[in-house]
């Protein structure tokens, strides 16, 4: 059995992932002897059941790891995220497969959306011919899942990342780090035990994680990503107003315009991550108490996730406007983290659908959103 990982635990790998930010970004990918650290200290399985090595953790204990990670550099938060949240297929996909994945103690699992995606049935499993895109922790995955149709379901297939083709489509602003590539496949042969049917799966695993939604565990995820991106973009313009005298002016510190963006900054953020802690607190109780999620439990977790992408951003302008003429260049952290919040607000978890879904509930109607 795992030991549990807590915070109080990563105080020096987020100090590692501090001191590494800048060449995240440039290179776009996490640093291999960091991958390695956090591998090791089982930082990527931290949602795979125990029953194959995982320490699957409580969700509010993970969500705070994922915002302490990506104060110290959004890309690497997010790939954690991801590829974490990746892990929970684990319970979905046969005993016998999952046992072959997570074997090894370095198991990464990245995917992506097909752009398109032909799959035939062959003698002992199918061929697999197709692109997919946005594989975020490309760089140092183990294993690739792609899905695509095949008749009239949904197939989810996973391989070795040596055996699909890595295409570089990421020349990004934002979240450079996350070396999110496309992958190809050409007639590629994966046997039949390398796959599953999600929608016919049935649940293996009895903890309460395998009861939330896999799209609920990447909004909450990435929502906890913009939170500790902007934490530390509004803790860079303190610090800044401290030091900065604009001009010969007073200090930042001492202005009242300064004084009121922060205190309208720090409530906006603190707002955003007690409603976030509050909806996840409440979903997860409700998951370890009972075999079924109610869906006004799913909505407020989906609501509060989107609210806190869109306002983490907020903050960050904040914290950018604060600044001044020091946040555009490319070497500050202030910019890095001004492009990663805005990368964020661009993927479907933060996309404002989310509120039209949450507001139909709201006012007695059926949620038509896919993604509570």
């Amino acid at each position: 059995k795992q030991s549990k990982i807590t915070v109080d635990d990563l105080a020096e790998i987020v100090a590692r992932v501090t001191d590494a930010s800048y060449s995240i970004n440039e290179s776009r990918k996490i640093p291999r002897e960091l991958v390695d650290s956090m591998t090791s200290q089982g930082l990527f399985r931290l949602l795979v059941p125990r029953s194959v090595g995982g320490n699957e953790i409580d969700l509010p204990d993970y969500l705070a790891i994922t915002q302490a990670i990506s104060s110290a550099d959004g890309s690497t938060g997010w790939c954690f995220n991801q590829n974490n949240v990746l892990g929970t297929m684990a319970s979905l996909m046969s005993a016998s497969l999952a046992k072959e994945v997570w074997a090894n103690p370095d198991t990464i699992l990245s995917n992506g959306p097909p752009q398109h995606a032909l799959i035939e049935s062959t003698k002992g499993g199918y061929s697999i011919t197709g692109r997919w895109n946005f594989s975020s922790g490309s760089r140092h995955s183990t294993w690739v899942v792609a899905i695509g149709k095949y008749g009239d379901q949904t197939l989810s297939l996973i391989m070795p990342h040596a055996d699909v083709e890595w295409v570089d489509s990421w020349q990004v602003g934002g979240l450079r780090g996350t070396g999110s590539f496309s992958f190809e496949t050409n007639a590629l042969f994966v046997p039949a035990h390398r796959t599953w049917v999600e929608a016919k799966a049935v649940r293996r695993e009895k903890g309460p994680l395998y009861l939330i939604n896999r799209r609920l565990l990447f909004g909450a995820g990435f929502a906890s990503v913009a939170l500790g991106v902007a934490r530390s973009a509004l803790d860079e313009a303190i610090k800044t107003s401290l030091a900065k005298s604009p001009q010969e002016q007073t200090l930042l510190r001492d202005q009242v315009q300064t004084q009121r963006d922060i205190g309208n900054a720090e409530a906006l953020w603190g707002s955003c991550s007690v409603y976030l802690q509050e909806k996840t607190r409440t979903l997860w109780e409700h998951a370890c108490a009972q075999d079924e999620l109610r869906m006004e439990d799913r909505i407020g977790l989906r609501l509060a996730s989107t609210w806190a992408i869109r306002k983490a951003a907020d903050v960050v302008d904040i914290a950018y406007s604060i600044c001044g003429a020091t946040s555009i260049f490319e070497n500050h952290p202030i910019q890095r983290k001004f492009q990663d919040a805005h990368a964020i607000t661009q993927q479907l978890q933060g996309r404002f659908e989310h509120y039209e879904t949450a507001g139909q509930f709201y006012l007695g109607l059926e949620p038509q959103g896919r993604h509570h």
